[in-house]
């Protein structure tokens, strides 16, 4: 029994712990957002968690609407940096998914392209600036450079073997019977694939489009590489908040990073009833 508390008692220790770790660089975050220049300026014990003066001066300055005199005013606001990521994300996603269902589903069901699932790994073997160099050649000579749809283009590409390889475990995992008693009863692949399949794979399709999301939403790398100006992403724009008179501009960096967080929990809280059922999908298969 006592034993048996310990060790309770050590779990709960333990993931509580993991809670803070995961949870303190959020709330310092939130807190950061609203705190005015004065206090994000602040150094060692003039730091708060709690901000003295709440202020939204943060959110109104990415926005252009702030009318404080100690920061420099922004040559380009926030609006189209996060339509930027919201168009290359979303439809790199849509992308991604699309062609990695696909290719998951012929290869689960009809065994054929034994090395494709080999072929798709190596576009995550080579190291990212391997990769890019030439695509940023590619992309210059197709006029494709500082585009979303180009950005999207790369990222639906990028994430493809992520969306392939999670759906495939998905539909191994599914029984072929179903499938094939509405062949018998004279339905085509396509609609069988249509019309039962993918809405029995709703959960994993939900899960694992979430997780191409975030990875296409949190990249920093490839949309420095390929944005220039004219359409850079959220990650690209926030490095760039800085000031010759106030250095870096945490308020405003956290600020944009908590807008920047909304989307990603948005459609966890959405999909939410589907996503547990998806990250654990085949389970329980005998």
């Amino acid at each position: 029994m006592t034993r048996s508390l310990a060790f309770m008692s050590f779990r709960y220790a333990a993931i509580l712990l993991a809670i803070a770790i995961v949870l303190v660089p959020v709330l310092w975050m939130a807190s950061m957002a609203f705190k005015p220049i004065e206090e994000w300026q602040a150094t060692g014990a003039d730091l708060t968690w709690i901000p003295r003066a709440p202020t939204l001066d943060n959110f109104r300055y990415i926005f252009g609407r702030s009318t404080s005199d100690l920061i420099v005013t922004l040559d380009k606001t926030a609006l189209k940096p996060i339509l930027a990521s919201f168009l290359s994300a979303g439809i790199g996603t849509i992308l991604a998914m699309t062609a990695g269902t696909s290719a998951a589903y012929g290869l689960s069901r009809f065994g054929s392209g034994a090395n494709l699932p080999l072929a798709l790994v190596q576009l995550r073997l080579f190291p990212p600036m391997a990769v890019m160099t030439p695509v940023m050649i590619m992309w210059a000579f197709l006029s494709f450079t500082d585009s979303w749809w180009g950005l999207a283009l790369v990222y639906g590409i990028v994430t493809l073997p992520f969306a392939f390889w999670l759906m495939k475990t998905f539909f191994d995992d599914m029984p072929k019977e179903i499938e094939e008693a509405a062949l018998v009863e004279g339905c085509s692949r396509g609609r069988v694939f249509l019309k039962i399949t993918l809405p029995m794979m709703r959960a994993p399709l939900a899960s694992a489009a979430l997780f191409v999301f975030i990875l296409n939403w949190s990249d920093y790398l490839i949309a420095l590489l390929l944005t220039t100006k004219q359409w850079v992403t959220i990650p690209v724009y926030m490095a760039s908040l800085s000031s010759s008179m106030t250095g870096q501009l945490y308020g405003a960096k956290a600020a944009l990073g908590l807008i920047a967080a909304v989307p990603p929990v948005v459609l966890g809280v959405l999909i939410q009833r589907h996503l547990v059922r998806g990250l654990t999908f085949g389970a329980l298969k005998q």
